[in-house]
């Protein structure tokens, strides 16, 4: 069998339910352990004896002492399962979002100053952190250094939240926005611009795009689904 587990919970997780259904044709055993903790806790009790594969969707960032030493330990883990443990290259769910090339003009969002701290934000990441000396905005310096508990997973998470408030798009709630994954509200009009304007209007379509992407395509480019 081959297992993909997260860590994600919510949203996050049937993020991955879709990935699996959507580019994976349901090849893959989606598991939500909760916590990079609980992953950890998982692994450890494993029997590798067998064929199984484990794919794992750990949220990584190295500006976060925590993240950081049980990453070190998964590493590890990892390392010593002769290839039938995979960590996937990832920093956080929300980090796929906001690396989605369409994620501004969808969801309508009218907040300038967020989309210039999101562009300034991509460009600035680098080795799993937010290379805050690649930043010249002094603008989205201050939003960064706003952050009571700084780390660049928080950052993404805030930001993403700011790009998906309408409930459509929301990423926040038990699962992803409806327009993700089903028809999407689309209009013109101006109290209402905030439901966007997806080129894709109709059922999984905009996932499928979400999926397809840049990003979320190099982090699922190490998955290798073993044929029956």
């Amino acid at each position: 069998m081959t297992y993909l587990w997260t860590e994600d919970t919510g949203a996050g997780f049937h993020f991955w339910e879709l990935v699996n259904q959507l580019f994976f044709g349901n090849a893959l055993i989606v598991e939500s352990k909760g916590s990079n903790q609980g992953i950890l806790e998982a692994l450890s009790g494993l029997n590798l004896e067998d064929e199984d594969k484990y794919y794992i969707a750990f949220d990584h960032v190295v500006d976060n002492q925590d993240i950081r030493n049980k990453y070190r330990l998964l590493k590890f883990i990892a390392d010593k399962s002769d290839g039938k443990i995979i960590i996937l290259d990832l920093i956080c769910f929300e980090h796929l979002l906001l690396a989605f090339d369409k994620l501004v003009l969808w969801t309508g969002t009218g907040k300038a100053d967020k989309i210039r701290i999101r562009k300034e934000v991509l460009s600035a990441i680098e080795n799993h952190s937010i290379n805050l000396s690649k930043i010249e905005d002094e603008r989205t310096l201050q939003y960064l250094y706003g952050f009571k508990r700084y780390s660049t997973e928080r950052v993404m998470k805030s930001l993403a939240g700011e790009f998906t408030q309408n409930e459509k798009w929301s990423v926040k709630g038990t699962l992803m926005g409806e327009c993700w994954y089903k028809d999407c509200c689309v209009s013109e009009h101006p109290d209402n611009r905030r439901c966007g304007k997806p080129e894709v209007e109709e059922g999984n379509g905009k996932m499928r795009m979400l999926i397809q992407s840049e990003e979320v395509q190099r982090v699922l480019g190490i998955v290798v689904i073993k044929e029956k």
